[in-house]
């Protein structure tokens, strides 16, 4: 393995990471996979690898490995981010954007694709449009799988890169206030990182309109985790107790109906008025794209962390793409 003697926070050499099991071969499928001891490993490897690209760009760490990054959805942060990971570790990419142009549209099926491209490649990057794509895909793999995005489900590793946002910008995740805003019906970035933060004894506080509210199956994980949570339509009755803020946009491509998205698109706008308004140590995190929820006049705010938050998930998607390949 290779191994490289960097400083970091905790004085530990970079990759020298020793987990309680292992990811070597593991699938990255949902965060109710992952236990707090799984998030204390990637978040370590995460900010080491942080620390390594600001010093040396990158390693060969995974030379001679392939990644199949594998889109049914369009992706331009998820996908490059990958892309950008896997080359900072030495490895090469297949990127397969435009499946619908592919053999899908002669009838293959997900299983038959998934087959035919691990006999390729070391590891397979899946956004699929339906609930459950990656855990079918996980079913028939020799490979390991990792979920870039089901549907209206899981995104695990932009919940993972969300924590670390956190962890890195305000010290620790424990305790905080986290107030989640916009279309939590169908953000799965929302629900994925709503079951993580269940983990740390975070007061989770929903805000929405009441078409976009967050799905009972997810308040259910998190009464069964006995997570704290709340349910409300004004956003200035928690604004101003809240660490993080954490906004999403109205996704207009799961509307079946035009009407009944115009009808909440635009219900929340983040602008200086409101930051003046929220605690002087807090974040504001957005998983992008945006369409008018935060105004550009926010992002010279200091505590607009959402390009940081784009950056911090390269480092994330590294250790991942290093642990699943027995590398960290």
């Amino acid at each position: 393995m290779t191994r490289l003697e960097l400083p970091v926070a905790s004085s530990t050499p970079l990759l020298d990471v020793q987990p309680t099991g292992t990811f070597k071969g593991r699938h990255v499928l949902s965060v109710r996979d992952l236990t707090r001891e799984d998030l204390a490993y990637v978040l370590r490897v995460a900010h080491q690898m942080r620390v390594m690209v600001g010093l040396v760009g990158s390693v060969d760490l995974l030379k001679g490995r392939l990644l199949a990054n594998l889109f049914y959805e369009p992706s331009t942060r998820t996908s490059a981010s990958f892309n950008a990971a896997m080359k900072r570790l030495g490895g090469d990419v297949v990127s397969i954007n435009e499946v619908r142009y592919s053999s899908v549209s002669k009838g293959e099926t997900l299983q038959d694709t998934i087959r035919t491209l691990e006999s390729y490649v070391d590891v397979v990057v899946l956004r699929h449009h339906q609930v459950g794509a990656a855990a079918e895909a996980a079913a028939v793999a020799r490979k390991p799988i990792i979920n870039a995005g089901d549907g209206a489900g899981e995104h695990p590793t932009q919940a993972l890169l969300d924590l670390f946002t956190i962890v890195e910008e305000l010290g620790a995740a424990e305790g905080l206030t986290v107030t989640m805003l916009g279309d939590l019906r169908y953000g799965r970035t929302v629900h994925s990182l709503s079951r993580l933060l269940a983990l740390y004894g975070v007061k989770l506080r929903f805000v929405s309109p009441p078409a976009l509210r967050m799905p009972e199956s997810v308040l259910r994980d998190l009464a069964a985790r006995g997570a704290e949570w709340s349910v409300h339509e004004d956003l200035e009755e928690v604004v101003g107790r809240s660490d993080v803020l954490y906004v999403t946009r109205v996704q207009k491509e799961r509307f079946e109906d035009p009407a009944a998205y115009e009808a909440v698109a635009g219900s929340y706008v983040i602008d200086r008025a409101l930051m003046a308004r929220t605690k002087e140590r807090m974040i504001v995190m957005h998983p992008f794209p945006r369409v008018g929820e935060i105004l550009p006049e926010v992002d010279d705010d200091p505590r607009a962390a959402y390009f940081r938050q784009i950056e911090y998930g390269l480092f994330v998607r590294m250790a991942l793409l290093a642990m699943v390949l027995g590398r960290a």
